[in-house]
């Protein structure tokens, strides 16, 4: 007997088949099929021949693939009993269960293997709004078991793909993205650092051939766990390919009854990377992030409101707090235009450096005689918001709190310290419980609109049950202080996945204010994040992290870019830095009504010293063109930057906004710098915008209107 079940939407096609009762496979993802395709003439049609040295048939490609059947590839599921012997499941089908509502479709395939006591549930949810495909997979034991590995549902990838693109990273060089060819063999990554982490950020992208930002079929995953993770995508000898995410090998490290994977988050694209890109920002603004409720009841999925322009003052003091310092910075800051200040590290315990205080999380009277409230009252008197830094899972072996509870640290006292600091164990709930009281009363008695919540070394081990008590601990904040939005940092973006953007509703995208490491970060970064989620800040004059010195327009427009803040000393500024950063926010303020709803697209550029991209608003009414120049070109005229998804029958009327940046040797008349050009979509789309010289390390601006 077989079975079929078909998820569709306007776009796309899932198909997923079962033979005998036996584990389903997904037959088909891609391009939506006719309705009258017959799923069982599609099995025949798909179906491989045989030649000698082979087993006489081919092991299959299941959405948990098995051992058990011979499987010569990486098994969805590796699971040991209770003792530690090895337990190879015979699933046999179970039970299906659809359900359809007005923008999501949603099935559950369960299967058990009534001898050994489990049970295996594979659910698949398509979100007709997004686009977005959502699977998870699920255990159940009788008996507690060990789990060493189980995947989220396997998607097997198309044998036309030419290449993979996953991320690798640093601290201050996030997002960087490494392009592999299919080879025979996996590329396995396993992310062993316990959180979602720069050096390999949850994702795959699987290319067809010829692939770019704006054509061509691809593959998108993202798996959305802030813990370690491991990711598979293999090509097995007889060709076939097969895609796996789950949380990192043996991080599970109890004996339990009931074990999940996170969601996976599957795109397809017809229209390149940006197809990816524009379901995944649209998925996390519209169904993952949650804005601040001010009244009773449940925190509602919806569009986060436009963001206040942010202002932190850690580059300006460090440790060095001092009110009247604080409070004419405060007043700086608001004078730019900032409308939220964020107060960052060295308010509490003993913390005049990084080496000590970590958990003690009381108001430093050193610093602060009266406490939080002189600074709170004189930046609220000024309009702005206040918010607070601190970082709830890690302590100081020098604080009160481990030299009250050193059995509350994760991992054995000889493990190597990061960043002079050691994790709490969250999985313990007396561990939870004690930072929800320090954080309740902190919440309680100051008017506090935010916190900027970090985390700043990687775990001594992966443990999933970290993840899980950090969550829980999370949701409490969030159920007991709806008002109270929460920024994400793990050293900058090192936790910026969906996962963690259910409790979040910023990222701190990068502890590295240089704008021309920014400009690459935000670029590869916005396939998975849109503006309301992305914190960006105008650095210092020269870059703390690199001693790069750039310009202040550059800097500005590169902020500009996603969710704007200054994270400077306002004090070091000139008149003429001072009125150009006041005059970008005040664009920045003036348009972030239609951005925050904006799909953000990768250009391709022709030019490859230019990284650009275009924001659409929503109802493709208008749009903004970022062009940053990152290094000298190699030919002398600018080559034309082609842009993406406008009608091709409408006309566009195109603005250049920072024209007056032109340097001296700009010395032609392209009519972008003279004025108002009307051009239409076709045009702009198939040829393209003609841009001003420019030197390196450089921003053009251009604005588009839909006539």
């Amino acid at each position: 007997m077989s079975r079929a079940w078909r998820l569709e939407d306007a776009r796309q096609t899932l198909l997923l088949f079962s033979q005998e009762d036996q584990l389903a496979e997904i037959l088909y993802w891609g391009a939506r099929l006719p309705a009258e395709e017959c799923a069982e003439t599609l099995a025949a049609a798909r179906a491989l021949d045989l030649t000698g040295g082979m087993l006489d048939s081919y092991p299959p490609l299941s959405i948990c693939p098995e051992a058990r059947r011979s499987f010569p590839g990486h098994a969805g599921l590796v699971v040991r009993t209770g003792l530690g012997a090895p337990l190879l499941p015979r699933w046999h089908f179970d039970s299906a269960q659809e359900s359809v509502q007005a923008e999501n479709h949603a099935l559950t395939l369960r299967y058990r293997d009534t001898q050994a006591g489990l049970r295996y549930q594979a659910h698949f949810a398509l979100d007709s709004r997004t686009q977005v495909l959502v699977a998870q997979a699920r255990l159940e034991s009788a008996h507690p078991i060990y789990l060493d590995w189980l995947s989220t549902p396997t998607f097997p990838a198309p044998q036309d793909s030419q290449a993979l693109l996953d991320f690798a990273g640093r601290w201050c060089g996030e997002f960087q993205i490494i392009r592999t060819p299919w080879s025979a063999g996996g590329r396995v990554r396993d992310n062993r650092t316990g959180r979602s982490g720069h050096e390999h950020f949850p994702a795959l992208l699987v290319l067809s051939q010829g692939a770019t930002n704006t054509c061509g079929r691809v593959y998108g995953f993202h798996y959305g766990w802030s813990g370690g993770h491991r990711m598979v995508a293999e090509e097995l000898a007889d060709g076939r390919r097969q895609v796996q995410f789950g949380h990192a090998y043996g991080s599970e490290r109890t004996a339990q009854t009931h074990f999940q994977t996170a969601p996976l988050y599957a795109v397809f694209s017809d229209s390149g990377l940006n197809g990816c890109a524009v379901c995944w920002q649209r998925h996390l603004r519209t169904r993952i992030l949650t804005r601040p409720r001010t009244q009773a009841g449940p925190v509602q999925p919806r569009p986060v409101p436009p963001r206040p322009v942010h202002y932190n003052c850690w580059e300006a003091i460090y440790f060095n707090h001092d009110l009247p310092t604080l409070l004419d910075i405060a007043s700086r800051a608001a004078n730019l235009g900032a409308e939220h200040f964020v107060l960052d590290d060295g308010w509490f315990g003993t913390r005049d450096d990084d080496t000590r205080a970590l958990g003690d999380w009381y108001v430093d009277r050193r610093k602060y005689p009266d406490g939080l409230d002189p600074l709170i009252a004189h930046v609220h008197s000024l309009g702005m918001g206040f918010g607070l830094w601190l970082e709830p899972e890690m302590v100081s072996p020098d604080s009160d709190l481990y030299r009250a509870h050193p059995d509350w640290v994760l991992g054995p006292p000889c493990q190597i310290r990061g960043r002079q600091q050691m994790v709490l164990d969250l999985a313990r709930p007396q561990v939870r419980d004690y930072l929800f009281a320090r954080l309740s009363a902190l919440l309680t008695d100051h008017a506090i609109a935010s916190l900027k919540w970090d985390h700043n070394r990687v775990l001594p081990m992966p443990d999933a049950a970290q993840t899980r008590g950090t969550y829980d601990l999370l949701a409490r904040l969030r159920a007991a202080f709806p008002k109270v939005e929460i920024e994400t940092c793990a050293s900058g973006g090192g936790r910026s996945d969906f996962g963690m953007l259910h409790y979040a509703q910023r990222v701190w995208l990068s502890d590295s204010n240089d704008a021309l490491e920014r400009l690459r970060i935000q670029h590869n970064a916005a396939l998975f994040l849109p503006m309301v989620a992305t914190g960006s800040h105008v650095g210092p004059r020269r870059c703390h992290t690199s001693g790069r010195v750039l310009d202040i327009a550059f800097r500005a427009w590169v902020a500009a870019q996603r969710h704007l803040g200054f994270e400077l000393d306002p004090r070091e500024l000139t008149a003429k830095e001072a009125r150009v950063l006041r005059q970008v926010t005040q664009w920045w303020k003036d348009n972030r009504g239609w951005l925050a709803r904006a799909d953000i697209l990768r250009l391709d550029s022709p030019d490859p010293a230019i990284i650009a991209e275009q924001q659409l608003a929503e109802d493709g009414s208008r749009f903004v063109v970022f062009a940053g120049r990152a290094e000298a070109s190699a030919q002398v005229a600018p080559r034309p930057l082609p842009l993406t998804r406008l009608d091709k029958a409408r006309y566009y009327r195109l603005q250049l906004l920072n024209g007056s940046d032109a340097p001296r040797l700009s010395r032609g008349a392209p009519a972008l710098k003279s004025g108002g050009l009307v051009l239409s979509g076709a045009w702009l789309m198939s040829f393209g915008l003609v841009l001003p010289w420019a030197f390196p390390q450089t921003m053009w601006v251009i604005k588009g209107d839909r006539q």
